[in-house]
């Protein structure tokens, strides 16, 4: 056995499990050989959440081992998190922002695709799914499961705090800084492909008169074909994607 010391820093405290649930230091004795990854993820932090780790003042990674006496100390995630630099818990970094979204927060993935952000949302997918999906093709998994957070191959992502799809949108732009990085409506909202421009002439077989009447300026979907148009339905979007990028405040979450 081992008793150790373990000091959660920022907001960590509030996602303990429910009997040690806002302390922000605990003592406890450890009856296992484990590494700091497992204890702490005991507690109920996922560890996609936490930005560093020490041991006794050392800085360490997930799978350094917990010895008698250790106080280990664990920080949050901090806007703005940076996911393309490597550190010492995530040796190999990004390369570019995409994300992952599972069907608990399934409203965000669309608010996401329509400022422009590659999110992958299938309400089919299983947990195991999705968690593979984010290890295989590097994205960033969005969720309010902390148990799907704590799967071993999941390497970059973040549990949602928010309720409300807008405030969760404006959780993710700002914690991982993406203002300035909005690109509205070039991707399709059903199925995350990216938005081409199309010669009118070419789908005017598929338009309303109304539609071919009033409108010339037409983007398809290169996955799924699907057209789009500036109509009154994208200016009820551009109104609501204005409003959520004023809220960041000046360009800047």
């Amino acid at each position: 056995m081992a008793e150790i010391t373990l000091t959660f820093h920022g907001n960590l405290p509030e996602l303990l499990v429910r009997r040690m649930a806002g302390a922000a230091q605990v003592r406890y004795i450890l009856e296992r050989r484990a590494s700091v990854k497992d204890v702490v993820e005991s507690f109920g932090i996922p560890h996609p959440e936490i930005h560093k780790l020490t041991a006794n003042g050392r800085t360490i990674g997930f799978d350094a081992l917990v010895v008698e006496c250790d106080h280990i100390e664990i920080w949050p995630l901090t806007q703005p998190c940076d996911v393309l630099t490597p550190t010492i818990l995530r040796p190999e970094p990004l390369a570019r922002i995409a994300f992952v979204v599972d069907i608990n927060v399934g409203r965000l993935a669309v608010l996401l695709r329509m400022a422009g952000f590659d999110t992958l949302y299938h309400p089919d997918l299983t947990d195991g799914d999705i968690a593979e999906k984010a290890a295989a093709e590097k994205r960033i998994l969005l969720t309010r499961d902390r148990n799907l957070l704590k799967r071993k191959n999941v390497v970059f992502g973040h549990l949602i705090r928010e309720m409300h799809p807008r405030q969760q949108w404006l959780e993710v732009v700002r914690l991982y800084n993406l203002a300035d990085m909005l690109q509205p409506f070039s991707r399709c909202l059903r199925c995350n492909g990216q938005l081409v421009p199309v010669d009118k002439d070419i789908i005017l077989h598929r338009l309303e008169p109304l539609t071919i009447k009033y409108y010339d300026l037409f983007h398809r979907c290169a996955a799924c074909d699907q057209v789009y148009w500036p109509g009154s339905h994208r200016q009820r979007m551009d109104a609501d994607l204005a409003a959520l990028a004023r809220q960041c405040g000046s360009g800047s979450c």
